[in-house]
């Protein structure tokens, strides 16, 4: 199921935070974000946009443009580690 990028699906504060967390991680994808929480990479800026400082979602989306290892297609054979394992560990306190 697609989802419009211009509204945000029903997330408890937990889920948001556990957005937050995988975006902000270099090594998380955005597919895997999405797996995870069925949020899209344009929806994932909208929750980045609106929960952070104005400073910090810049400075985040200054680190993630060009950043080949938050999209699974960019990334090089060579890197021998799976994001999906690194977001299994990783859950919010709900």
């Amino acid at each position: 199921m697609t989802q419009s990028p211009e509204s945000l699906p029903p997330l408890s504060q937990g889920d948001v935070s556990a957005v937050i967390q995988m975006a902000w991680e270099d090594r998380t994808t955005f597919e895997t974000i999405f797996e995870r929480t069925g949020v899209t990479e344009a929806v994932v800026i909208k929750i980045m946009r609106a929960e952070l400082s104005s400073r910090s979602f810049k400075m985040w989306r200054a680190r993630m443009r060009g950043r080949v290892t938050k999209h699974r297609e960019l990334r090089s054979p060579d890197m021998k580690f799976d994001d999906r394992l690194i977001a299994d560990h990783r859950r919010a306190n709900c």
